[in-house]
């Protein structure tokens, strides 16, 4: 404890030094305990330090709270940018993981809702931005990123997702060219999922009715982009299943963004799972999306689908075309040749040579009707014959004769378990008659009925001889049609 002089600052100091005075509890009376306290701090050139606050005790929970407060609301909007690891997708729906980078690393979450909406499949190495709020996990007292959204780091989001899933998509074997199906040459109806107000559909059918003009047009309307396109093309594509011969996926140019639709997992696996042949003409013959490698057939553009779809049709009329032109110039050519050998003839020779040629064409015409009936004739007995064995076999194995035959049988069966039946409850009759004759014969009633008597004692017991009763007992009497008491006047046994 520090010491200084006593006496006031405004006092004259004295020649010599004095002692100096120390201020001690027991320099301090009772009295002045219970005063009014002294500023004697002036006087004296004394200091006296404020008294400390008492300390507050935080429950952890509170604290824990109080710092998350404190930090959401500084670091409510960040951008982190970091390498993916330890990710862990839950079963909830929730995406956990860490980005790292050399020196530190934060724990990131990602809920359902903002994982829905990621355009790719985040992995462990991939270098990405990651958008959110830092805040403290309380029940682990841990910092982490709450992230809103989530960009890779050099390709876009766009372009990530399309190679990760084309690369799954092609290790499941989708891309394969031994699953791709040929064509049908000549579809009556082809079914085409597209935009019904767009270009695509007017030049789909424009060149159609050119090429082919049979053929049928099923249109079913999607949207060909936004979030709900997806969905809708891949319930047109099993839609059309039925009603088809096979399936055109269209869509005119865009951006990556504008063909995101026709490189979802949804519309791919439906183009996949499709029981028809299915063509994607997606775009411009630079653009390639997810459905053109799945699809059976890739158009570079809708109207080379259309083209491709009527190839056949249009190259057989082209032929028929061709063999009509060649028909006609041949027919011309034999006509010019005739006239010439005409002119050179005289007319009387001409004209018997000309009725020769008609007696021997109309010969001829006549052999030819002639083979042609027995040909059909012959051809219309074995069509006949062939029926009639296919009638027979039909008959045979026609479920109608089978129930019918069955039916006979059933009543048969019938019959005969009622006659059966019949026949044993007669015998069973008269089986019974015969023991209720018997019955009755050794009845003790039907002795009784033929004016014997049966005696009994007081106590229920049968008297079979005289010797039983002595003077005076009382006897029941059993007759057929009712009993009587009577007193034993007396017994008398009778020898044999």
């Amino acid at each position: 404890m520090s010491h200084r002089n006593c006496w006031p600052k405004s006092s004259p100091k004295p020649d010599r030094p004095r002692q100096p005075c120390a201020i001690t509890l027991e320099s301090v009376s009772r009295e002045d305990i219970f005063a009014p306290p002294l500023d004697l701090g002036p006087q004296l050139g004394l200091s006296f330090a404020e008294p400390r606050h008492a300390r507050r005790i935080w429950p952890v929970r509170e604290l824990v709270g109080q710092v998350r407060e404190l930090v959401e609301q500084e670091w409510g909007d960040v951008w982190v940018e970091g390498e993916i690891s330890n990710y862990r997708p839950a079963p909830s729906g929730h995406v956990y993981f860490t980005l790292k980078d050399a020196d530190a690393q934060l724990p990131v979450v990602l809920f359902r809702r903002q994982a829905m909406l990621l355009r790719f499949r985040p992995e462990d190495g991939l270098h990405v931005l990651a958008r959110g709020r830092v805040s403290v996990y309380e029940q682990r007292g841990q910092m982490q990123l709450v992230a809103e959204a989530l960009e890779p780091v050099g390709a876009g989001s766009l372009q990530l997702a399309f190679e990760q899933l084309k690369a799954r998509l092609k290790a499941e074997g989708l891309f394969d060219a031994e699953r791709k199906r040929p064509l049908p040459a000549f579809p009556r109806t082809v079914g085409i999922v597209t935009s019904p107000t767009g270009a695509v559909i007017r030049d789909f059918l424009n060149i159609v009715a050119r090429r082919h003009s049979g053929l049928s047009v099923l249109l079913c309307p999607v949207s060909v982009q936004g979030e709900a396109a997806p969905a809708e093309i891949e319930a047109a594509i099993n839609e059309l299943q039925d009603l088809v011969d096979v399936v055109v996926v269209a869509r005119g140019g865009g951006s990556l963004e504008d063909l995101a639709a026709f490189n979802s997992e949804c519309v791919a696996r439906a183009i996949a799972a499709s029981q028809l042949p299915v063509v994607s003409a997606i775009g411009h013959e630079t653009d390639f999306t997810i459905a053109d490698f799945v699809a059976d057939l890739r158009a570079p553009t809708p109207s080379a689908a259309a083209e491709l779809i009527t190839e056949a049709q249009h190259k057989i009329a082209e032929h028929l075309a061709s063999q009509e032109h060649r028909l006609d110039r041949a027919a011309r050519f034999q006509l010019l040749q005739a006239r010439q050998r005409l002119t050179r003839l005289p007319v009387s020779r001409a004209e018997g040579r000309m009725n020769a040629l008609l007696h021997r064409m109309a010969q001829r015409l006549d052999d030819f009707s002639f083979r042609m009936g027995t040909a059909f004739s012959s051809h219309l007995g074995h069509r006949q014959r062939k029926v009639a064995d296919l009638t027979a076999a039909v008959l045979r194995h026609d479920p109608r004769q089978g129930l019918s035959q069955a039916r006979e049988r059933m009543l048969s069966c019938r019959t005969r378990l009622d006659r059966t039946l019949e026949r044993r409850l007669r015998e069973s009759a008269a089986r019974l008659s015969a023991l209720d004759a018997r019955l009755h014969s050794l009845s003790p009633l039907a002795v009784l009925e033929r004016g014997y008597a049966l005696v009994l004692d007081t106590a229920g017991g049968v008297v079979r001889s005289a010797a039983q009763v002595a003077p005076g007992d009382k006897l029941v009497t059993r007759l057929s049609d009712g009993a009587f008491i009577s007193r034993v006047e007396s017994a008398a046994i009778t020898k044999k």
